[in-house]
């Protein structure tokens, strides 16, 4: 089969979707698929990669553009150069991080090119990237998620320090509603340190959120499936701060991963059983990586689901894969055979009445 690659974007993780894009390409089975490098750069062009360009950190605006006609059976990608159209993807592989790639935007555009892609559909990825509107749906199910406080754009000058402190205690945690990879999350001890949070936050979202602190085991569970989900072992994140951007992607030291994590059966049960429903409940097909948060007493908090979670050489969800005895390669074979089994089922519909 013919896999497109889907990867950079206009977002602040770029540069992580880039570098999952690199290990995607090196891991995929070359004797089953060919593979078309399709790179957004960050200015939102879609461009027709070579291998080589696979080594730069960012996509760029030297290579050939590409133009989409939606419409078409055959021949919906076009060199602009050429004019001539590229070989039809049989799927679109999209590991494009944060938005304008995971946030549904995407993924509405490959569907009306009807194209099979792997990962969450439309609604779910858009639901699961706002962590406002993810948590809501969470607690309405019954799944324990810190208590917060939501404020957008409009509202900055309001936000009174002393006031969210009553409700909530410190320190606290400040982040965009739509972001990932921790890009614009701060940690809070005092007021100076939350008006720069805020600013921040604001500087990547029109609306941030501003949480609790659940002190308790970074812990994350990798989910892979369609109707019928199959979830990991969990795996532990220690680090001697916050797990924060540089721990997650640019130090192979500063985050500690501990696959597998050491928890009791009871533990892992619990932890497998609330990953399973979150993905369920904000409707994940394909693939996400559900963090949660486990306190002494044992209770669990859903903290995000990532709907398109890291790839790279040292990401948690590859890597909790590997445990359970699937290879990257083989990882990468069945979620392309997932993307395509949901098309399947979505192609068997009437769209006429």
């Amino acid at each position: 089969m013919n896999i497109a690659l889907l990867f950079g974007g206009k977002s602040p993780e770029h540069e992580i979707s880039v570098r999952s894009a690199r290990n995607i390409a090196a891991a995929i089975n070359k004797e089953k698929h060919k593979l078309t490098l399709i790179g957004v750069d960050p200015n939102g062009g879609w461009r027709l990669l070579g291998k080589e360009h696979l080594a730069d950190t960012f996509v760029t605006t030297q290579a050939p553009r590409l133009a989409l006609v939606p419409g078409r059976k055959q021949d919906q990608i076009i060199r602009l150069d050429t004019m001539e159209e590229i070989a039809q993807p049989d799927v679109i592989f999209a590991i494009i991080h944060g938005p304008y790639g995971e946030d549904g935007t995407v993924q509405g555009l490959l569907r009306v090119l009807d194209l099979p892609f792997v990962g969450p559909d439309v609604l779910s990825s858009a639901v699961a990237m706002d962590k406002d509107f993810a948590k809501r749906l969470l607690r309405e199910a019954g799944l324990m998620v810190a208590k917060g406080l939501v404020f957008h754009a409009h509202e900055k000058e309001a936000i009174d320090y002393m006031a969210v402190v009553n409700q909530l205690g410190t320190p606290l945690f400040i982040k965009p509603a739509n972001m990932g990879s921790s890009v614009g999350v701060h940690k809070a001890r005092n007021q100076v340190e939350f008006s720069a949070a805020i600013k921040d936050a604001f500087h990547y979202d029109r609306k941030i959120i501003i949480e609790e602190m659940i002190t308790g085991r970074e812990l994350e569970c990798a989910v892979l499936g369609n109707e019928k989900p199959e979830v990991t072992h969990i795996g532990e994140i220690a680090t001697a701060e916050e797990y924060s951007f540089d721990a997650k992607y640019v130090s192979e030291t500063e985050a500690q991963l501990s696959i597998p994590a050491d928890v009791t059966d009871a533990e892992l049960f619990q932890l497998q059983m609330v990953a399973k429903q979150a993905y369920q409940v904000l409707g994940c097909e394909g693939m996400a990586r559900v963090d949660m948060f486990m306190t002494k007493e044992g209770d669990v908090y859903v903290n995000e689901i990532n709907t398109l979670p890291g790839f790279t050489n040292i990401s948690m969800y590859p890597q909790l894969w590997e445990h359970a005895g699937t290879s990257y390669t083989a990882l990468i074979d069945e979620l392309i055979r997932l993307a395509i089994e949901r098309h399947k089922a979505q192609a068997a519909l009437s769209m006429k009445r």
